[in-house]
């Protein structure tokens, strides 16, 4: 719109070290924060309203909420989460864990039977590119986003995608995954080949340098 017309290059912006984030045997941390054994939803990221952090909670709710919801992030609007769950009396299905040290996150999208990014596009602001999603991917876990910014390229075919803002089609596309073992497996097997296709550090790092090489030869 700007008028440049030369070529241009599209790299990943984040990459994961696919040797860190994989498939791993969590059970006993998956029973300290689930006690139940429910359906796991998760979330990570910050809890603000372009996260869209209320409408998976509206969503979760409409779903008729036989699950548990793990959060894990910080922000203005946990004190609303937090209200919201008590009056509906979900409490005890809801866990909201501020920070985890990056070494540790793996260990818990492995708690997760599904993560869910619904991002929501403001004036200033859209979806840039969702690192959470490939961390997920990475550990073989099935992902829901928005259709905000680049949700859609970072998962391609390798997930579900609902129209942001809509809490029935986000509702739907839960219990879609809730109520189908096999579609979870094999988004989780095509999410974790994505990544080894696109988003790890080191094709990151082969197509910057490429880049560089390029241009190199061009001055």
């Amino acid at each position: 719109k700007k008028g440049f017309s030369k070529e241009a290059e599209v790299i990943p912006q984040f990459g994961v070290n696919p040797q860190i984030f994989k498939k791993d045997d969590v059970k006993c941390l998956k029973k300290e924060l689930n006690p139940e054994n429910k359906f796991t939803i998760g979330f990570v990221g910050r809890l603000v309203r372009e996260k869209g952090i209320i409408d998976l909670l509206d969503a979760v709710l409409n779903a008729g909420f036989d699950s548990h919801l793990l959060i894990i992030g910080a922000g203005p609007l946990k004190s609303k989460i937090i209200e919201r769950t008590k009056g509906a009396g979900i409490s005890h299905r809801v866990k909201i864990i501020d920070r985890v040290p990056s070494l540790e996150i793996y260990k818990y999208f492995n708690c997760m039977d599904c993560l869910v990014l619904p991002s929501l596009t403001m004036p200033n602001w859209k979806e840039q590119f969702g690192r959470v999603l490939i961390e997920a991917m990475a550990c073989e876990v099935p992902v829901i986003g928005s259709n905000s910014g680049e949700i859609l390229n970072v998962i391609g075919d390798a997930g579900l995608i609902f129209k942001e803002g809509d809490t029935n089609d986000l509702s739907s596309k839960i219990n879609l995954l809730i109520n189908n073992e096999d579609l979870r497996i094999k988004l989780g097997k095509k999410g974790r080949q994505r990544v080894l296709e696109h988003f790890t550090q080191k094709i990151v790092a082969q197509e910057t340098y490429k880049i560089y090489k390029k241009i190199l030869k061009s001055v």
